[in-house]
């Protein structure tokens, strides 16, 4: 059996700060959460989110503006501090509605979530993943702005880029300004990986054509699609201080919280990209467990073989040793699974998707009958990829591959980047 209990200690610890935070809505937002130090910045180098930056101008930007915040509980300043809270406080500004992403506003929710108030505001909170993804008409005709402040994971199929495209698009359609607070991309802003999403393949899991990995920041993000996308909308982006797109999330100085329910470390979100999209193959990978996305298997695999295999591709920064675990969640929910860990050895050498396509090209070769190459395309996004990967082509020849989309892609991300 997996033995994780530091991980629960983490994941745990993690929920108690999330609390903490949401806590702070209905508290004095000028009351400062107590943040451990994760990196070498110091507490006046420590990155500078967007609220920070909107903080730092008296919220000059907003003042005179019914404001509608699309945020969750990654949306905190440096300090730790509530985004709702202190829009709610701000002068001169009037906090008037409330959206909430996928998990909801707290974070916690793996299933729609529904409207509801906010008990602490007694704001209305409109879901966006729920009866509608997207901010209707009526939502936004009382409003004079709306204000994005989430964190995302830095992977293309994490639906936040999404509900912030269409918060875009709704925003250009009532005519009103879309103010983005810029945050970190969490896996730094440098490393581009993952074949491009096939064009057709939009959805929501997948808001525009680009790599798994793109390596930049929701601003950077939200300025492409405006333009790429003609989406019209007229933009405003808070950029950050003290960030290089050299740091990861561990090292900005900020605490991690935790964007959705299952990805608690960052050491879960740097092997996430390359993780998640097996599922769809027909794989666990770790829901309802303490270390989700850090193991991954099957009722029909045999984990020495698996452990064995993978660690013979000697993929650059990960290592597999052999295991079994019994998932609280779908797929195999209750059923014993033969599995492997991963033990992350070297994140400058890691490249996930490098890792990802080699573990489905293993997976394939070890169980052709029952891992399920063809469904990894829901979030690959690229059918090319998927064909290459079923007729036998190597990983190495796969990824070799991507390369003239990705240097295209290179080329048109450049005209939209904020940092060094």
């Amino acid at each position: 059996m997996f033995r994780y209990r530091s991980h629960l200690i983490l994941w745990l610890a993690a929920i108690g700060f999330v609390g903490n935070v949401l806590a702070s809505v209905s508290a004095d937002p000028n009351a400062p959460l107590q943040l451990p130090e994760t990196s070498s910045h110091t507490a006046s180098a420590r990155t500078q989110t967007g609220i920070d930056v909107l903080e730092a101008q008296k919220f000059a930007a907003l003042r005179g503006k019914r404001v509608g915040l699309i945020t969750n509980q990654t949306g905190v300043d440096s300090r730790g501090r509530n985004t709702v809270a202190l829009l709610a406080h701000a002068p001169g500004v009037k906090l008037a509605a409330l959206f909430s992403p996928e998990h909801g506003i707290s974070g916690s929710v793996d299933a729609p979530v529904g409207n509801s108030t906010d008990s602490a505001t007694h704001l209305p909170i409109y879901s966006l993943f729920g009866d509608t993804r997207r901010p209707a008409p009526e939502m936004l005709k009382d409003l004079d702005a709306l204000v994005f402040d989430i964190q995302d994971a830095g992977v293309r199929f994490y639906t936040y880029i999404t509900t912030m495209g269409y918060g875009m698009e709704a925003a250009a359609q009532s005519h009103i300004p879309f103010f983005v607070l810029d945050r970190p991309d969490p896996l730094g802003g440098e490393v581009i990986e993952g074949p491009m999403l096939d064009r057709e393949r939009t959805s929501f899991v997948a808001y525009f054509p680009m790599p798994v990995r793109y390596a930049m920041t929701m601003g950077e993000l939200a300025q492409m699609f405006n333009v790429e996308n003609r989406i019209g909308a007229d933009l405003h982006v808070m950029a950050m201080k003290n960030w290089r797109r050299s740091e990861s999330y561990d090292q900005t100085g900020l605490a991690w919280i935790p964007p959705s329910p299952n990805l608690r470390t960052p050491t879960a979100d740097f092997l996430y990209p390359g993780m998640e999209i097996l599922q769809a193959g027909g794989v666990s990978v770790g829901r309802g467990t303490d270390a989700p996305f850090e193991m991954f298997g099957a009722p029909w695999v045999h984990a020495d073989e698996l452990a064995a295999a993978l660690n013979a591709q000697r993929i650059p920064g990960v290592s597999f040793a052999a295991g079994e675990f019994t998932p609280r969640e779908d797929p195999y929910r209750g059923q014993p699974c033969e599995g492997v860990t991963l033990h992350l050895t070297g994140r400058a050498e890691l490249r996930s998707m490098q890792m990802g396509i080699t573990i489905v090209d293993v997976l394939h070769r070890l169980y052709p009958e029952r891992f399920q190459v063809q469904k990894t395309v829901a979030l690959l996004g690229s059918q090319s990829t998927i064909e290459r990967l079923g007729r036998g082509d190597g990983p190495a020849q796969i990824i070799a591959g991507w390369a003239s989309e990705l240097d295209e892609f290179r080329q048109m991300r450049a005209k939209y980047l904020l940092y060094p």
